[in-house]
Protein backbone atom coordinates (compact mmCIF):
# COMPACT_ATOMS: atom_id res chain seq x y z
CA UNK A 1 0.00 0.00 0.00
CA UNK A 2 1.35 3.54 -0.71
CA UNK A 3 2.10 6.05 2.02
CA UNK A 4 -0.83 8.06 2.09
CA UNK A 5 0.84 11.27 1.36
CA UNK A 6 1.19 10.63 -1.95
CA UNK A 7 -1.40 12.85 -4.00
CA UNK A 8 -2.30 12.51 -7.66
CA UNK A 9 -2.10 16.07 -9.34
CA UNK A 10 -5.40 14.98 -10.86
CA UNK A 11 -7.03 14.07 -7.86
CA UNK A 12 -9.56 17.02 -7.99
CA UNK A 13 -11.47 15.10 -10.84
CA UNK A 14 -14.78 14.12 -9.67
CA UNK A 15 -14.94 11.37 -12.65
CA UNK A 16 -11.37 9.43 -13.08
CA UNK A 17 -10.57 8.57 -16.51
CA UNK A 18 -9.32 5.09 -17.27
CA UNK A 19 -6.55 3.67 -19.23
CA UNK A 20 -5.16 -0.06 -19.14
CA UNK A 21 -2.56 -1.78 -20.58
CA UNK A 22 -4.21 -4.84 -22.49
CA UNK A 23 -2.75 -8.15 -23.11
CA UNK A 24 -3.65 -12.02 -24.28
CA UNK A 25 -7.20 -10.29 -25.98
CA UNK A 26 -8.94 -11.52 -28.52
CA UNK A 27 -7.45 -9.99 -31.32
CA UNK A 28 -10.96 -8.07 -33.67
CA UNK A 29 -10.34 -6.91 -37.43
CA UNK A 30 -11.92 -3.48 -37.79
CA UNK A 31 -15.87 -3.88 -38.82
CA UNK A 32 -16.67 -3.81 -42.51
CA UNK A 33 -19.37 -2.40 -44.41
CA UNK A 34 -21.75 -5.22 -44.97
CA UNK A 35 -22.22 -4.16 -48.52
CA UNK A 36 -19.06 -4.96 -49.58
CA UNK A 37 -18.29 -4.88 -53.09
CA UNK A 38 -18.29 -8.10 -55.28
CA UNK A 39 -15.06 -10.13 -55.21
CA UNK A 40 -14.22 -13.77 -56.48
CA UNK A 41 -14.69 -16.50 -54.66
CA UNK A 42 -15.94 -20.16 -54.54
CA UNK A 43 -18.97 -19.21 -52.37
CA UNK A 44 -22.50 -20.42 -53.63
CA UNK A 45 -24.61 -17.48 -54.76
CA UNK A 46 -28.64 -18.36 -54.68
CA UNK A 47 -31.09 -17.33 -56.93
CA UNK A 48 -32.64 -15.58 -54.01
CA UNK A 49 -30.68 -15.01 -51.16
CA UNK A 50 -32.57 -15.56 -47.97
CA UNK A 51 -31.11 -14.32 -44.57
CA UNK A 52 -30.64 -16.49 -42.00
CA UNK A 53 -29.36 -16.71 -38.63
CA UNK A 54 -25.96 -18.34 -38.12
CA UNK A 55 -27.31 -20.79 -35.32
CA UNK A 56 -29.78 -22.23 -37.79
CA UNK A 57 -28.22 -21.62 -40.98
CA UNK A 58 -26.68 -25.03 -42.88
CA UNK A 59 -23.25 -25.23 -43.08
CA UNK A 60 -21.84 -24.33 -46.33
CA UNK A 61 -19.30 -27.29 -46.33
CA UNK A 62 -15.98 -26.36 -48.61
CA UNK A 63 -14.99 -28.69 -50.85
CA UNK A 64 -13.27 -31.71 -49.29
CA UNK A 65 -8.85 -30.44 -48.78
CA UNK A 66 -5.98 -32.85 -48.78
CA UNK A 67 -5.46 -34.67 -45.86
CA UNK A 68 -2.15 -32.56 -44.83
CA UNK A 69 -4.40 -29.45 -45.09
CA UNK A 70 -4.06 -27.52 -42.43
CA UNK A 71 -7.53 -26.75 -40.23
CA UNK A 72 -8.87 -24.15 -37.92
CA UNK A 73 -12.30 -25.17 -36.55
CA UNK A 74 -14.86 -23.49 -33.89
CA UNK A 75 -16.09 -25.65 -32.04
CA UNK A 76 -19.34 -23.79 -32.78
CA UNK A 77 -18.74 -23.32 -36.53
CA UNK A 78 -21.62 -22.84 -38.79
CA UNK A 79 -19.79 -22.29 -41.38
CA UNK A 80 -16.61 -23.65 -43.88
CA UNK A 81 -14.44 -21.94 -46.14
CA UNK A 82 -11.09 -22.73 -47.30
CA UNK A 83 -8.87 -19.96 -47.61
CA UNK A 84 -5.37 -20.17 -49.46
CA UNK A 85 -5.41 -24.14 -49.16
CA UNK A 86 -6.25 -23.87 -45.31
CA UNK A 87 -9.59 -25.24 -44.01
CA UNK A 88 -11.53 -22.72 -41.94
CA UNK A 89 -14.47 -23.30 -39.76
CA UNK A 90 -16.45 -20.33 -38.43
CA UNK A 91 -18.70 -19.37 -36.40
CA UNK A 92 -21.54 -16.64 -37.38
CA UNK A 93 -23.02 -15.01 -34.58
CA UNK A 94 -26.12 -12.40 -35.56
CA UNK A 95 -25.72 -9.35 -33.28
CA UNK A 96 -27.87 -5.59 -33.65
CA UNK A 97 -24.71 -4.13 -35.69
CA UNK A 98 -24.68 -2.45 -38.64
CA UNK A 99 -21.11 -4.04 -40.14
CA UNK A 100 -19.21 -6.91 -39.87
CA UNK A 101 -17.27 -7.46 -37.44
CA UNK A 102 -14.24 -10.58 -37.25
CA UNK A 103 -12.39 -11.92 -34.32
CA UNK A 104 -10.18 -14.47 -33.74
CA UNK A 105 -9.50 -16.30 -30.13
CA UNK A 106 -8.43 -19.31 -28.74
CA UNK A 107 -11.69 -21.03 -30.12
CA UNK A 108 -11.01 -19.99 -33.64
CA UNK A 109 -13.06 -17.52 -36.27
CA UNK A 110 -15.81 -15.53 -34.88
CA UNK A 111 -18.04 -12.93 -37.70
CA UNK A 112 -20.16 -11.42 -36.32
CA UNK A 113 -23.18 -9.63 -38.87
CA UNK A 114 -26.25 -8.07 -39.07
CA UNK A 115 -29.29 -10.38 -38.80
CA UNK A 116 -29.95 -8.90 -42.32
CA UNK A 117 -27.01 -9.67 -43.92
CA UNK A 118 -27.19 -12.74 -46.22
CA UNK A 119 -24.80 -15.69 -45.61
CA UNK A 120 -23.35 -15.63 -48.82
CA UNK A 121 -22.32 -12.08 -48.38
CA UNK A 122 -20.42 -13.42 -45.36
CA UNK A 123 -18.31 -15.87 -46.80
CA UNK A 124 -17.38 -13.32 -49.71
CA UNK A 125 -16.34 -11.08 -46.57
CA UNK A 126 -14.16 -13.63 -45.48
CA UNK A 127 -12.64 -14.58 -48.36
CA UNK A 128 -11.63 -10.60 -48.60
CA UNK A 129 -10.34 -10.83 -45.26
CA UNK A 130 -8.38 -13.99 -45.37
CA UNK A 131 -4.87 -12.71 -45.40
CA UNK A 132 -5.45 -10.82 -41.68
CA UNK A 133 -7.55 -14.35 -40.65
CA UNK A 134 -4.91 -16.88 -41.61
CA UNK A 135 -2.29 -14.56 -39.63
CA UNK A 136 -4.30 -14.69 -36.86
CA UNK A 137 -5.27 -18.08 -36.97
CA UNK A 138 -1.63 -18.90 -37.20
CA UNK A 139 -0.60 -16.64 -34.69
CA UNK A 140 -3.13 -17.96 -31.81
CA UNK A 141 -2.51 -21.55 -32.47
CA UNK A 142 1.38 -20.81 -31.83
CA UNK A 143 0.39 -18.79 -28.71
CA UNK A 144 -2.15 -21.61 -27.52
CA UNK A 145 1.08 -24.13 -28.07
CA UNK A 146 3.52 -22.23 -26.12
CA UNK A 147 0.76 -21.27 -23.16
CA UNK A 148 0.39 -25.55 -23.24
CA UNK A 149 4.11 -25.60 -22.96
CA UNK A 150 4.32 -23.68 -20.40
CA UNK A 151 1.20 -25.20 -18.01
CA UNK A 152 2.76 -25.98 -14.37
CA UNK A 153 1.67 -29.38 -12.35
CA UNK A 154 1.74 -27.32 -9.03
CA UNK A 155 3.85 -29.92 -6.66
CA UNK A 156 7.20 -30.66 -5.01
CA UNK A 157 9.74 -29.95 -7.97
CA UNK A 158 7.72 -28.11 -9.97
CA UNK A 159 9.64 -25.12 -11.89
CA UNK A 160 8.07 -21.52 -12.80
CA UNK A 161 9.41 -18.22 -14.32
CA UNK A 162 10.38 -15.60 -11.07
CA UNK A 163 11.55 -12.29 -13.31
CA UNK A 164 12.54 -14.30 -15.99
CA UNK A 165 14.19 -16.82 -14.00
CA UNK A 166 13.38 -20.48 -13.15
CA UNK A 167 12.46 -21.43 -9.69
CA UNK A 168 12.10 -24.64 -8.33
CA UNK A 169 9.56 -25.19 -5.60
CA UNK A 170 10.23 -27.71 -2.91
CA UNK A 171 7.66 -28.40 -0.13
CA UNK A 172 8.94 -28.15 3.37
CA UNK A 173 6.57 -28.67 6.26
CA UNK A 174 9.27 -27.91 8.70
CA UNK A 175 10.07 -24.93 7.28
CA UNK A 176 10.08 -22.01 10.27
CA UNK A 177 8.19 -19.16 7.72
CA UNK A 178 5.49 -19.43 5.39
CA UNK A 179 8.50 -19.28 2.57
CA UNK A 180 12.03 -18.50 1.72
CA UNK A 181 13.42 -17.92 -1.35
CA UNK A 182 16.97 -19.94 -1.03
CA UNK A 183 20.11 -19.61 -4.01
CA UNK A 184 22.04 -22.75 -4.43
CA UNK A 185 24.80 -24.03 -6.74
CA UNK A 186 23.10 -24.00 -10.05
CA UNK A 187 21.83 -27.25 -11.22
CA UNK A 188 20.20 -27.88 -14.80
CA UNK A 189 20.23 -24.23 -15.42
CA UNK A 190 18.07 -23.66 -11.74
CA UNK A 191 20.21 -21.62 -8.67
CA UNK A 192 16.89 -20.51 -6.80
CA UNK A 193 14.45 -22.63 -4.98
CA UNK A 194 11.82 -21.36 -3.06
CA UNK A 195 10.65 -23.42 0.07
CA UNK A 196 7.08 -23.12 1.50
CA UNK A 197 6.11 -24.70 4.38
CA UNK A 198 3.91 -27.40 3.05
CA UNK A 199 3.28 -31.33 3.85
CA UNK A 200 4.09 -33.56 1.10
CA UNK A 201 0.90 -34.25 0.30
CA UNK A 202 -0.15 -31.23 -0.34
CA UNK A 203 -2.71 -30.85 -3.43
CA UNK A 204 -2.27 -29.01 -6.65
CA UNK A 205 -4.41 -26.05 -5.50
CA UNK A 206 -2.65 -25.59 -1.68
CA UNK A 207 0.76 -25.15 -3.74
CA UNK A 208 -0.80 -22.79 -6.25
CA UNK A 209 -1.92 -20.60 -3.52
CA UNK A 210 1.28 -20.64 -1.70
CA UNK A 211 2.94 -19.50 -4.61
CA UNK A 212 0.07 -16.75 -5.59
CA UNK A 213 0.79 -15.29 -2.30
CA UNK A 214 4.36 -15.53 -1.83
CA UNK A 215 4.05 -13.87 -5.80
CA UNK A 216 2.11 -11.40 -4.50
CA UNK A 217 3.88 -10.50 -1.64
CA UNK A 218 6.92 -10.23 -3.33
CA UNK A 219 5.02 -7.90 -6.18
CA UNK A 220 3.46 -5.04 -3.66
CA UNK A 221 7.30 -4.38 -2.96
CA UNK A 222 8.81 -4.41 -6.15
CA UNK A 223 5.93 -2.45 -7.78
CA UNK A 224 6.28 0.67 -5.05
CA UNK A 225 9.78 0.39 -5.60
CA UNK A 226 9.45 1.10 -9.04
CA UNK A 227 6.42 3.49 -8.88
CA UNK A 228 8.69 5.43 -6.70
CA UNK A 229 11.84 5.46 -8.84
CA UNK A 230 10.60 6.70 -12.01
CA UNK A 231 7.42 8.98 -10.53
CA UNK A 232 10.04 12.07 -9.74
CA UNK A 233 12.05 11.53 -13.28
CA UNK A 234 8.20 12.02 -15.10
CA UNK A 235 7.06 14.54 -12.86
CA UNK A 236 3.74 12.63 -11.27
CA UNK A 237 2.35 11.86 -8.06
CA UNK A 238 0.93 7.86 -7.94
CA UNK A 239 -2.06 7.53 -5.46
CA UNK A 240 -2.83 4.22 -4.39
CA UNK A 241 -1.45 0.81 -5.91
CA UNK A 242 -3.68 -2.39 -6.26
CA UNK A 243 -2.69 -5.85 -8.00
CA UNK A 244 -4.52 -6.92 -10.00
CA UNK A 245 -5.67 -10.66 -11.61
CA UNK A 246 -7.26 -9.23 -14.64
CA UNK A 247 -7.15 -12.11 -17.36
CA UNK A 248 -6.54 -9.29 -20.23
CA UNK A 249 -4.55 -6.11 -18.94
CA UNK A 250 -0.94 -5.78 -17.65
CA UNK A 251 -2.01 -2.77 -15.39
CA UNK A 252 -4.24 0.43 -15.56
CA UNK A 253 -3.97 3.95 -14.57
CA UNK A 254 -6.41 6.47 -13.02
CA UNK A 255 -6.89 9.76 -13.06
CA UNK A 256 -7.31 9.96 -9.72
CA UNK A 257 -3.65 8.75 -9.17
CA UNK A 258 -4.64 4.96 -8.32
CA UNK A 259 -2.29 2.77 -10.84
CA UNK A 260 -3.33 -1.46 -10.85
CA UNK A 261 -0.61 -3.78 -11.93
CA UNK A 262 -0.71 -7.20 -12.61
CA UNK A 263 0.90 -9.68 -10.24
CA UNK A 264 1.65 -11.76 -12.90
CA UNK A 265 4.04 -9.83 -14.10
CA UNK A 266 6.36 -10.96 -11.66
CA UNK A 267 6.91 -14.06 -13.88
CA UNK A 268 8.69 -12.07 -16.26
CA UNK A 269 12.13 -9.64 -17.21
CA UNK A 270 12.33 -6.87 -14.99
CA UNK A 271 12.64 -4.53 -17.63
CA UNK A 272 9.40 -5.65 -18.96
CA UNK A 273 7.93 -4.58 -15.45
CA UNK A 274 9.27 -1.15 -15.51
CA UNK A 275 7.95 -0.89 -19.50
CA UNK A 276 4.50 -1.70 -18.09
CA UNK A 277 5.37 0.91 -14.65
CA UNK A 278 6.59 3.70 -16.91
CA UNK A 279 3.60 3.25 -18.88
CA UNK A 280 1.50 3.45 -16.42
CA UNK A 281 3.04 6.85 -14.65
CA UNK A 282 3.16 8.67 -17.89
CA UNK A 283 -0.81 8.29 -17.70
CA UNK A 284 -0.80 10.17 -15.04
CA UNK A 285 0.32 13.23 -17.66
CA UNK A 286 -1.50 12.21 -20.66
CA UNK A 287 -4.49 10.25 -20.23
CA UNK A 288 -4.41 9.03 -24.12
CA UNK A 289 -1.70 7.27 -26.36
CA UNK A 290 -1.25 10.59 -28.44
CA UNK A 291 2.38 11.74 -29.50
CA UNK A 292 2.74 13.63 -26.31
CA UNK A 293 1.96 10.57 -24.50
CA UNK A 294 4.49 7.77 -26.15
CA UNK A 295 7.34 10.78 -26.43
CA UNK A 296 7.01 10.51 -22.38
CA UNK A 297 7.30 6.86 -22.38
CA UNK A 298 10.43 7.41 -24.89
CA UNK A 299 11.76 10.11 -22.06
CA UNK A 300 12.07 7.25 -20.05
CA UNK A 301 12.93 4.10 -22.12
CA UNK A 302 13.98 5.05 -25.51
CA UNK A 303 13.00 1.38 -26.21
CA UNK A 304 10.06 1.21 -25.22
CA UNK A 305 8.66 0.17 -28.76
CA UNK A 306 11.22 -3.24 -28.62
CA UNK A 307 9.53 -3.63 -25.19
CA UNK A 308 6.32 -2.93 -26.23
CA UNK A 309 6.70 -5.88 -28.88
CA UNK A 310 7.99 -8.23 -26.12
CA UNK A 311 5.32 -8.26 -23.91
CA UNK A 312 3.13 -8.51 -26.33
CA UNK A 313 4.10 -11.78 -27.69
CA UNK A 314 4.31 -12.94 -23.74
CA UNK A 315 2.90 -15.48 -22.58
CA UNK A 316 2.47 -16.88 -19.44
CA UNK A 317 2.37 -20.35 -17.05
CA UNK A 318 -0.96 -21.71 -16.67
CA UNK A 319 -1.55 -24.31 -14.54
Amino acid sequence: MAPARRRSQAASVRRPVQLGLEFSAPDAAPAVPANIPPAEDSSPKPANPQVQSGQNASKNIAKSPDSGTVAFRHPRATRELVLAGRLVAYEVRRRKRRTLGFSVGSEGLVVSAPPWVALYEIDRAVHGKSGWILKKLHETRERQRRLDALRIEWKDGAVFPFLGDPVCLALDPGLAQSSALDTKAESAGISRFLRLRLPAGATALQVEQAVQAWLMQQAMALFTARLDFFAPQLGVQWGKLGLSSAATRWGSASSSGAIRLNWRLMHLRPVLIDYVVVHELSHLRFMDHSARFWATVESILPNHAILRRELKGTVIPKK
